[in-house]
């Protein structure tokens, strides 16, 4: 390699970590707002919707988080279009500011005790805002960093975005531990809940700094200089036959499926552990810590891998690990919850299962479409997946469960929808490793 050319790579690979760092960012200030709900859903039961039996205040505060998750297909549709008619990057902007002072006011709030009906009211608002950031947002960033990415080691590389949910979690799940051990009880439920809302508007000035320096990606550049951009990508997409099938394959396979391993594994897990299996609650923090601290390298794990056999081998592999075992890994935590080492080894587990999924799609998510419809066609099936499907798994499994009189009756609805998920994959899912995305 000539000196020229080492300096150019070296431009290169410096240029493509400050568009991830800011970027990754960002969506870590998006996923740790977003799933400060989901941390804090048996708090908000009896703040936000008293009532004389515990399971209808959790289930009506599971379905404040699920309105957020049901809203995000409207983001995507109004800020995937956006996206491909007029840039990626105007969008981020716009998705990170809604974020924050969202989440910011929701500190703010009086509980049902100062206002009444009001407060659930205007929790479900700020909810609903909250969701429509969050659906320009995830899908638009897996478009963005895979198009600054380049062509070699997409998995690898972009697999570093999925796991700002992870740490989101962990950051929202660490904050409250340590809130709960410094506080009374009484303390906590009285301002101490607020404190994970307030913190961000720090990280809101912080990931807004970082991204006002983000450029846009050389696809779009060139899209924009060539006017090819579509004028209407919504309906370019869904009148284009093979555009329809992909964002079916992306729906229904690869967004779906990870969406419900990860709100098993990240979300629901602590739920169960804390309502059904009756563990002290800071335990339950503890051991989510350690099985998202092993999710991490095990989700880059997957992308690298990816990169080597393919995407598709990847995907179906944890489509199929999860269908097997879902079910028996949630009795076996029912079972076993007096042997902290085997819940710990079973959330591990579930992780691994989860990365196998997430790892790669980010990079999917834009090689299965083409450069000019993209934005629009990525984030409308990811978010309608991860809203209707992913979001609202614990509200169904919780109902299911009650309806059943059983603590894991309920799982057998994700555990179908993944059965079916990874016979489809098998089936239809294209390999896109070697995707040029420039098409």
């Amino acid at each position: 390699m000539t000196a020229t050319h080492a300096s150019e790579s070296q431009a290169s690979s410096h240029s493509y970590k400050k568009v991830a760092i800011a970027a990754c960012f960002g969506t870590f200030l998006e996923w740790y707002d977003f799933l400060t709900f989901a941390t804090l859903a048996v708090v908000f039961g009896p703040l936000f919707f008293p009532s004389s039996d515990p399971s209808t205040g959790l289930l009506a505060s599971l379905a404040t988080f699920g309105v957020g998750m049901v809203v995000r297909p409207i983001g995507a549709t109004i800020f995937g279009s956006i996206g491909d008619r007029i840039g990626r990057r105007p969008v981020f902007m716009i998705t990170i500011t809604l974020m924050g002072i969202a989440t910011v006011c929701v500190g703010f709030l009086p509980t049902y005790a100062n206002i009444g009906i009001w407060a659930p009211i205007l929790l479900v608002s700020l909810r609903v805002l909250q969701g429509l950031s969050a659906g320009g947002e995830i899908g638009g960033s897996a478009v963005y960093l895979t198009e600054h990415a380049g062509d070699s080691n997409r998995g690898f590389k972009t697999s570093f975005l999925q796991l700002m949910g992870p740490l989101g979690v962990l950051v929202s799940t660490l904050q409250i531990a340590l809130l709960q051990s410094y506080l009374t009880t009484e303390e906590f439920l009285s301002w101490g809940w607020r404190v994970p809302f307030w913190i961000s508007l720090l990280l809101l000035v912080v990931a807004f700094k970082a991204r006002m320096a983000l450029e846009e990606t050389p696809i779009y550049l060139h899209l924009s200089k060539t006017e090819t951009q579509s004028k209407n990508p919504l309906r370019d997409n869904l009148t284009d036959p093979e555009t329809r099938k992909r964002m079916f394959l992306l729906f229904f396979c690869i967004s779906a499926g990870g969406a419900i391993l990860f709100f098993c594994v990240q979300v629901y897990t602590s739920i169960f552990l804390k309502t059904s299996v009756k563990l002290p609650p800071p335990l339950v923090d503890q051991l989510s810590v350690y099985a998202t601290l092993a999710l991490l390298p095990l989700t880059v794990f997957a992308g690298w891998l990816s990169d080597k056999i393919g995407r598709k081998p990847v995907v179906v592999s944890g489509l199929i690990l999860g269908a097997t075992l879902i079910l028996p890994a949630f009795h076996l935590l029912h079972s076993r919850s007096n042997s902290t080492f085997l819940v710990a080894l079973t959330l591990i587990g579930l992780s691994a299962i989860l990365a196998l999924v997430v790892g790669p799609q980010t990079a999917l998510l834009a090689e299965l479409f083409p450069a000019k419809t993209r934005n629009s066609a990525a984030t409308l099936p990811h978010n309608l997946a991860a809203g209707w499907i992913g979001g609202l798994l614990p509200l169904i499994i919780t109902w299911l469960n009650q309806q059943w009189s059983s603590d894991v009756a309920g799982l057998w609805y994700p555990t179908i929808f993944l059965g079916s998920g990874a016979i489809v994959a098998i089936l239809y899912l294209p390999e896109t490793r070697n995707s040029n995305l420039n098409k």
